[in-house]
């Protein structure tokens, strides 16, 4: 997802994609390599957990049209609003917040977050986009009729990775299995849920898009979204996007991530970092086999 310094001719990113597709493995992959003998799988019973850990549907996903998109934008953030998409854009010198042409995939209009921050995720709250930066510690506000900067507020003290909205709250991730619900104003903490499948957390939670009240999440370098329960954190849904077709290019940074959603029109827009396309899909619920 980031770029990181080299160590040792590897960057330090690999070093991090080996652990995490192990514990993807034992957390998530197992489940979504063999999702039928998951569902039968009766959880375990644990006296330190209240509430049954239901096994999540499983989706398949139904391409419905396919756009271009700027095979430049590093995609971080990505939602719909009023006729037209919003993205925002990472790496440093490279971060932008933008307003983008569904049908073209031109860029109608673009602002500069500053050249040496690295852009994260984006939520629209009221008529103000909000934008979190990965390790600066500074999110951004900017006016949606122009783009136009609003303020900027340091102290973030948390990893900025995915943003979306809640009910009266923002709701950020942080590469972690934790969501904090964050005040808009301020950014304070009202609650933090782990994202769990099972019983066990679900880490490299990347970017948010709430759609019909379940929070879908990028699970980072893998093809997969999960659909998070806001008030318990239990995952509903797994979504399979690997068949895709993703970025033409050699960088391993070029993963899925980007999710938005026409609750108008009922339309679901998937992409990626670097990707030439975006996707409309739709779900299939993936049958389980007897």
């Amino acid at each position: 997802m980031r770029t990181f310094a080299l160590i040792g001719g590897f960057q330090k990113e690999d070093l991090y994609t080996v652990r995490m597709v192990l514990r993807i493995l034992a957390v998530l992959g197992a489940t979504l390599l063999a999702p039928p003998a998951f569902a039968e799988h009766a959880p375990q019973k644990s006296a330190a957990v209240e509430q049954p850990q239901l096994s999540p549907t499983f989706y398949d996903v139904e391409i419905v049209a396919r756009y271009p998109h700027d095979r430049g934008a590093f995609t971080q953030g990505l939602l719909w609003h009023d006729g037209s998409l919003y993205e925002s854009t990472g790496r440093i010198g490279a971060s932008t917040i933008r307003k983008v042409d569904l049908a073209s995939g031109e860029v109608i209009a673009d602002r500069n977050i500053p050249a040496d921050q690295f852009g994260e995720g984006l939520a629209l709250w009221n008529d103000e986009l909000v934008s979190l930066t990965w390790m600066d510690g500074e999110v951004h506000r900017w006016r949606l009729e122009d783009l136009s900067p609003i303020r900027s507020d340091d102290g973030y003290p948390y990893e900025g990775w995915g943003l979306t909205n809640f009910e009266d709250a923002l709701v950020a991730s942080d590469g972690s299995d934790k969501l904090r619900f964050l005040d808009p104003q301020d950014y304070g903490v009202r609650r933090t849920i782990s994202v769990t499948i099972d019983g066990r957390p679900v880490s490299r939670l990347n970017e948010l898009e709430l759609v019909d009240g379940v929070i879908l999440a990028n699970v980072w370098m893998t093809g997969f979204v999960v659909g998070i329960d806001p008030d318990t954190g239990i995952v509903r849904k797994v979504i399979d996007l690997r068949q895709l077709e993703g970025a033409d290019t050699v960088d391993g940074n070029a993963v899925l991530n980007g999710i938005a959603w026409d609750s108008e029109d009922r339309r679901l827009f998937v992409t990626g970092k670097l990707w030439p396309w975006l996707y409309e899909i739709r779900l299939v619920e993936r049958k389980a086999e007897r």
